[in-house]
């Protein structure tokens, strides 16, 4: 990888890694915390690779630090040591305002409570990434309403989230994290907080929309049913990622 400063203002670009189509890697990954006189190393050299339109789950142990990668990966805290590349860009080399523009434009963050503003509409809330990358109001209304429509919520525009179910808030949730057309979403437990026959429908949907918009996913999730729908299943044991086999070519 090349060192590269400039943030790229277009859609996001891969990492060229070796002539794989990587839109997501990290290097060496570390991650401690001090806890009294004792420092708890939580991440050990962690490797990862995301390959554009792959759908990559992490499983693994309460407290294993799943978490914790899901955030270093989409630039939401730093490494003790190693590098995190997010379109073709090294994290630690950008400041505070360049990473935030970065993870703006390039990744989507979805969690297991949706995390909606409640005072706003599901079109307010999904046109707010667009907004705050300095998008005019009616493109970014137009492409709010395109998302909601794309999930199965173009008749609930004006509800707020209180009127919407659980699984209408985290549709929500999940079109607000691919309305900027990201190079990769970040899920953390995305259906654990819904009843089994809503996961279905919202794995159902993930299946969709990575199939249309050819976005990667990368899933921290306790279910082996979604765990065993996506491409690759990595398990983070003692700090580090272990293979767990393809699930499908």
């Amino acid at each position: 990888m090349n060192s590269q400063v400039e943030i790229h203002t277009e859609q996001a670009v891969p990492v060229n890694t070796g002539g794989a189509d990587v839109v997501l890697a990290c290097r060496g990954l570390r991650k401690s915390y001090r806890q009294g006189n004792r420092e708890l190393e939580v991440l050990r050299g962690v490797e990862l690779e995301v390959k554009r339109g792959e759908k990559l789950a992490i499983v693994g142990a309460s407290g294993s630090g799943k978490s914790t990668l899901l955030n270093l990966l989409g630039g939401l805290d730093t490494p003790s040591s190693g590098e995190v590349w997010v379109a073709d860009q090294n994290l630690s080399e950008l400041d505070a305002n360049q990473r935030g523009w970065l993870r703006n434009r390039s990744l989507g963050f979805v969690y297991q409570f949706h995390h909606l503003l409640g005072e706003f509409s599901a079109l307010e809330n999904v046109a707010m990434p667009l907004l705050i990358g300095k998008q005019a109001v009616s493109r970014a209304r137009e492409e709010a309403t395109e998302m909601l429509r794309a999930v199965g919520l173009g008749e609930r525009l004006t509800h707020k989230p209180s009127q919407l179910s659980g699984g209408e808030r985290q549709r929500v949730a999940i079109a607000r994290a691919l309305v900027t057309r990201p190079a990769c979403v970040l899920m953390d437990e995305p259906t654990g907080n819904l009843d089994r026959a809503t996961a279905k429908e919202i794995h159902k949907l993930m299946e969709r929309l990575n199939g249309e918009m050819g976005i990667s996913f990368v899933i921290v999730t306790h279910d082996p049913d979604l765990a065993a729908a996506l491409d690759r299943c990595l398990h983070l044991i003692d700090g580090k990622l272990e293979h767990a086999g393809e699930n499908r070519v």
